[in-house]
């Protein structure tokens, strides 16, 4: 399946579809965020974890009274700064808070580019993963090796899977939601391929 499949896959999706797909592929970047919290004491990864439950109760129940503004206010001071670390775990820990952010936007706004925008992210974490290991190893890495590569090859082939399990959903209810949590997260790995 080709890249370019997925996305325009992820277009056609609906506003909540788009939603909840994005929350998904967040599920498996958050324990990236985790990791390098641990690593640096910086950051809190629980705080991150209940903003994206809530943005979870957000998609169910639309209509709540769920203040996203307040959560992305604590969210927001949690976001590593790139030259405050010099580590590569920063930049995955980023990603991760930057695409909870546009989930919590998108959410805010009713703008689903935002959710479109999480799979980049994501995608984009892989290959500066793989940029990053390549470099180490002395290889080179450029775009047809990074595209290549089995680790990203595996991160298109989830977001394939993950896009069929949405849309064999049908309606979005929590029984829905719950399989598709446990889907996401089912190989036991982040989208970097870190073990959670």
């Amino acid at each position: 399946m080709t890249k370019a499949n997925n996305f325009q896959r992820i277009r056609e999706l609906n506003y909540l579809q788009k939603a909840v797909l994005a929350s998904a592929l967040i599920e498996r970047m958050l324990p990236n965020y985790g990791l390098f919290s641990e690593a640096t004491g910086f950051g809190d990864e629980t705080l991150l974890r209940n903003a994206l439950n809530v943005c979870w109760e957000k998609i169910l129940l639309p209509k709540s009274k769920i203040d996203l503004e307040k959560q992305v206010e604590k969210v927001e001071p949690n976001v590593p700064e790139l030259a405050d670390f010099d580590m590569f775990g920063t930049y995955p820990a980023i990603d991760a808070a930057t695409s909870l952010l546009s989930l919590m936007h998108g959410l805010m706004a009713q703008d689903d580019k935002e959710f479109v925008s999480v799979s980049k992210i994501s995608q984009a974490t892989v290959a500066r993963f793989i940029e990053y290991q390549m470099t180490v190893e002395g290889e080179i890495a450029d775009n047809t090796a990074v595209r290549e590569h089995p680790l990203m090859q595996y991160e298109i082939e989830v977001l394939a899977e993950l896009i069929d399990f949405v849309e064999s959903m049908g309606r979005i209810t929590s029984e829905s939601v719950k399989a598709l949590k446990k889907f996401a997260v089912v190989d036991g790995q982040t989208n970097i391929g870190l073990a959670l």
